[in-house]
């Protein structure tokens, strides 16, 4: 992809210019818009009505006032927002991210992204985002509580089992989907199991659904191993971030053979040349809530913890990003290489700048972009919304055999459709142009609306 198409390039001069002081969706647009070129010029019908302008513009944009009362009895207000993308597919399906650094433009990009990740994995959703730049860091179970509770006094006049699904993501796990669904059940006085996804078993969850983002991103991984004739079997991995999506990719790819020797998060990085011990991993990240510097602290000799280092100086054969957007930039990419990786696939939104992006294209390294490699974790809230409308639950086994099967299926696309548009091995290419047509193709059919 070397630049957007003529024909494109009045798009993107109307996204910047109407989404001014948002560079990170100007980012994924551009990322996108890049990819089309080769569309257009094959089918010119799809440059008709604004068709690509119209998927380039949100359906809708929330924006509200959070107002909350902490445990000194001071009241506190932050900012919560919606962002109703595209509904061509299906409801609006996507997380909601509690964080200091969440405003419009990051939700809005978080959102177009999701579009094209839903609609890579055949399941029939539109994309969406939320969020709210509050910082559960630190916060007490009563002030996440009260916030949540909050937050969803206004968001549940927005959403429905088919109209919008929230999720979790960065900041919102089980315990805020709970408070949440608590108090959308308070409001519309009626269960409504399929109105949000990654619930507690005891109330409509779907058994997986915690692992399937990092579990899908390792049977991606794993795919686009067994294209080039190997596997996980004995390779060096490093995985950023220590959180759901990082310990449960973690957790596959030992599963498959391959080897841990670092993971990270926001205060700096661990190295241990023995394999990280993941058990360890969870019960100071998920039991304990506390910083990583922990695990050096307890394994002693023979691990390393660095502080406010870049974890991908670490050599290794496979890096998959899973922490947050732009985390590995050009430099990062360009250690990567130097010392010998040959995959790199985002278990995070965007994590990779496209200058890493480039590079790693310039060096001949397996790319795979967030919307494939990471799609397992909505392929499944997906699911949950499968059961939830049948009033079943599957076992684990069947919920994870469904999601290999759709991770498999989406590397086959992506593989598929960079060949046909004349770029093998093109996985960013083929998951932007995959993911369009289906859209595309939907918005189509139903007319200038």
């Amino acid at each position: 992809m070397n630049g957007i198409d003529e024909k494109l390039q009045p798009i993107l001069a109307t996204v910047l210019h109407r989404n001014a002081g948002e560079p990170e969706f100007h980012q994924a647009v551009r990322e996108v818009l890049e990819s089309l070129g080769r569309v257009v010029a094959r089918h010119p019908e799809y440059s008709d009505e604004a068709l690509i302008e119209r998927i380039c513009e949100p359906e809708r944009q929330i924006i509200f006032r959070v107002p909350w009362i902490d445990d000194n009895n001071q009241v506190r207000i932050n900012r919560g927002f919606r962002v109703q993308f595209n509904s061509s597919l299906g409801p609006y399906k996507g997380g909601v991210r509690f964080h200091p650094s969440v405003n419009v433009g990051i939700i809005k990009f978080l959102g177009f992204e999701q579009v094209f990740k839903n609609a890579l994995t055949g399941m029939p959703i539109g994309g969406g985002k939320g969020g709210s730049d509050f910082d559960p860091k630190g916060r007490s179970d009563r002030e996440i509580m009260r916030f949540c509770q909050s937050f969803m006094i206004e968001l549940h006049r927005h959403i429905g089992e088919y109209v919008d699904v929230p999720a979790g993501d960065i900041g919102v796990g089980a315990r805020e989907i709970g408070y949440m669904f608590g108090m959308y059940k308070r409001l519309n006085n009626r269960f409504e199991a399929g109105v949000l996804t990654g619930k507690g078993l005891a109330y409509g969850g779907s058994r997986a659904r915690k692992e399937a983002t990092g579990f899908g991103l390792a049977y991606f991984v794993q795919s686009m191993l067994e294209k080039k004739g190997t596997d996980f079997e004995g390779k060096r991995c490093v995985v950023s971030g220590s959180g759901n999506v990082a310990i449960y990719a973690m957790e596959k790819i030992l599963s498959f053979g391959g080897k841990i020797v670092a993971c990270s998060d926001s205060s700096g990085y661990i190295v241990d040349e023995n394999g990280i011990d993941l058990e360890l991993v969870k019960q100071i990240k998920e039991s304990r809530r506390a910083r990583i510097s922990e695990y050096a602290d307890l394994k002693g000799q023979g691990c390393t913890y660095v502080k406010c280092g870049s974890v991908w100086q670490v050599p290794c054969e496979i890096a998959l990003p899973c922490a947050t957007q732009n985390e590995l930039n050009g430099t990062d990419a360009k250690a990567l290489v130097k010392n010998g990786v040959i995959v790199v696939a985002e278990g995070a939104n965007m994590p990779c700048t496209p200058e890493a992006v480039q590079h790693f294209r310039s060096a001949g390294i397996m790319f795979a972009p967030g919307k494939a490699a990471n799609a397992g974790g909505v392929a499944t809230s997906a699911l949950e919304m499968q059961q939830n409308a049948s009033r079943d639950s599957w076992s684990f086994q069947k919920t994870e055999d469904r999601l290999a099967e759709i991770m498999r299926g989406i590397h086959a696309a992506c593989d598929q459709t960079a060949e046909e548009f004349g770029a093998p091995g093109d996985y960013a290419l083929g998951a932007n142009i995959a993911g369009f047509v289906r859209v595309a193709d939907a918005m189509r059919a139903m007319g200038i609306i």
